[in-house]
């Protein structure tokens, strides 16, 4: 599945992890190098949104968020051309415009370093 535009949503429960307890879902994925990304952290109580380009990851924004290990969460976003809106269980955190990655990619779910996550009712599409 390739989205210039639409939103991606999965549910996800941090488990355990003493480095991250993170999940996310990544949208506009050209290849491992290049993509958007957006992740809860249970450790740090955070939402973040990231993009990655030519294989370095750069914080685009960050804030804090009610994020409890073992608990499920939901988490989406939605994306159309430059603007980029963020949601953590229902709640809207991030609502900005960025255009660091264009047009349509790959979308997926995400984790990083020791998290362990269980992702579930992953979906996406057009708005």
């Amino acid at each position: 599945v390739s989205l210039a535009g639409g939103f991606v949503e999965v549910k996800f429960k941090p488990l355990s992890g003493k480095e991250d307890q993170a999940g996310g879902v990544l949208w506009r994925w050209k290849d491992g190098n290049n993509y958007y990304v957006a992740r809860a952290n249970a450790l740090e109580d955070n939402v973040s949104l990231y993009y990655t380009a030519n294989g370095r990851r750069i914080t685009i924004k960050y804030v804090d968020a009610p994020v409890r290990a073992n608990v499920w969460h939901t988490l989406r976003v939605e994306f159309n051309d430059k603007h980029i809106s963020v949601h953590l269980d229902g709640k809207h955190y991030i609502d900005l415009d960025d255009t660091h990655i264009a047009g349509p990619g790959a979308v997926g779910v995400w984790t990083k370093a020791d998290s362990v996550t269980s992702f579930d009712d992953f979906s996406y599409g057009t708005l």
